[in-house]
């Protein structure tokens, strides 16, 4: 019998959903497919995992156990990629620089010229992380740190803040709030919202408002896979996104409006690192990043408190 990972992570996903078109939309895969997948495990495996009713879906007890069982494989499984990709790398002066869309803004283009101009003879692979991996990278290795948007559900992670942007609703223009100078969190928690992240529970329940929810107020999550995919679903009604103020500039176009939250914390921006993976041009894109954040204060004072302009 040969499990695969990928129905160990297909199975992981339906047991933490228990909803197979949730899960689908988690794993970016057709409900059929994943379906399939679970059922041929099941089959491999000679046991019931799921009982499967038209209103839900629950773990049996044999579920339960496995459950327990593929988590520990696959963070296993992980970690040892992980593991031979550092040593791989080894000796190397190569850096690999995660980013989520946006990466730090304006701050982006200075930090990244510091560190050329201290360490030319460190190659910097910048690489942009999918909306399904918040961690841009840091969770199965594929990049030595990363410029991301806490929180995360990753243990094991320093971070370097570099400034907290403030949230903003990107709204149709025939929304009902549309109009409005601001909006309060509440009044966004009956509303279909768009979040990628994967399975972050920390980054879905942030970006769902799950601080500002009540026992009564569940969210009502539309899944997207990119910024692109996200400003159709807001254009066309089917969702409203949260997002960072800088979006209203670099993303204009017909049919989308941006207005603030408030009261809102924001959303912080970070350089992050992985602490079991200690590494020397780390540290140092660190101090550089450290560096020009504290000497450009005023760009990060226009980051922090930006002019949102409401025009339909």
């Amino acid at each position: 019998m040969d499990v695969n990972t990928r129905r160990l992570r297909y199975f992981v996903a339906v047991a933490e959903e228990l909803h197979f078109s949730r899960a689908a939309a988690r794993l970016f895969v057709a409900q059929q497919a994943l379906s399939k997948q679970i059922r041929e495990l099941e089959a491999e495996l000679g046991v019931t995992l799921l009982n499967r009713t038209t209103r839900r879906v629950e773990l049996t007890e044999d579920g339960e156990h496995f459950l327990e069982v593929a988590r520990g494989v696959l963070d296993a499984w992980d970690d040892g990629l992980r593991r031979v990709r550092l040593a791989s790398r080894a000796g190397q002066r190569v850096l690999r620089l995660g980013f989520v869309v946006g990466a730090a803004l304006e701050l982006t283009r200075p930090i990244l010229a510091e560190f050329a101009r201290r360490h030319p003879d460190v190659e910097l692979r910048l690489q942009e992380a999918a909306l399904s991996d918040p961690s841009c990278g840091l969770a199965d290795g594929s990049s030595d740190l990363a410029i991301l948007r806490p929180p995360l559900s990753l243990a094991g992670v320093q971070r370097l803040p570099l400034f907290v942007e403030p949230v903003v609703a990107c709204l149709g223009s025939s929304h009902r709030l549309a109009g409005r100078s601001m909006i309060s969190p509440t009044e966004l928690l009956d509303e279909p919202l768009t979040v990628g992240g994967g399975h972050d529970a920390a980054w879905r329940g942030f970006w769902s408002l799950s601080a500002f929810r009540t026992e009564g107020h569940p969210p009502r999550i539309v899944e997207t896979s990119s910024p692109t995919e996200e400003a159709e679903l807001v254009a066309s009604g089917v969702a409203t996104a949260l997002t960072g103020a800088a979006m209203a500039r670099y993303l204009v176009r017909p049919g989308l409006v941006y207005v603030p939250v408030e009261p809102h914390p924001g959303s912080e921006v970070a350089l992050a690192w992985r602490e079991d993976a200690p590494s020397e041009v780390v540290s140092l894109f660190v101090q550089a990043a450290q560096d020009v954040r504290d000497a450009e204060q005023g760009l990060v004072r226009s980051i922090e408190h930006p002019v949102v302009v409401n025009s339909p």
